[in-house]
């Protein structure tokens, strides 16, 4: 069964950064391409950006040269580096497996990201 488990989120000023880790377990890792979700209050789950298993980034329009996707096959790790934070980037962050449709593994915990003066 493979476990997903997030880390580094916070409370951070608007125009500040955050650098999101997720470890995976009980699986392949390097093989996939993985992804970062959000889920803000009241709203549903969005893709933020994937990587491929050779670490082509790709990303929605609304972080686009603001945050970076990276990953460390070696420690089953994906990352995402947040910069020039805004209000909006505010929810819970998730990683999974690059999809489409039903995630194809449990969830994690996530990590609260909250933008705010």
């Amino acid at each position: 069964q493979v476990q997903l488990v997030e880390s580094g989120g916070g409370l951070v000023q608007p125009g500040g950064s955050l650098r999101l880790s997720c470890t995976a377990s009980g699986t392949i890792f390097s093989i996939y391409a993985m992804g970062w979700y959000r889920q803000a209050p009241g709203k549903q789950c969005d893709v933020v950006a994937t990587i491929t298993s050779s670490g082509r980034g790709n990303y929605v329009d609304s972080v686009k040269g603001r945050f970076t996707i990276s990953r460390d096959n070696a420690k089953n790790t994906v990352y995402l580096q947040m910069n020039s934070l805004k209000p909006e980037d505010t929810a819970v962050y998730y990683c999974n497996r690059a999809h489409s449709g039903p995630p194809p593994w449990s969830w994690g915990q996530g990590t609260q990201v909250t933008v705010s003066s």
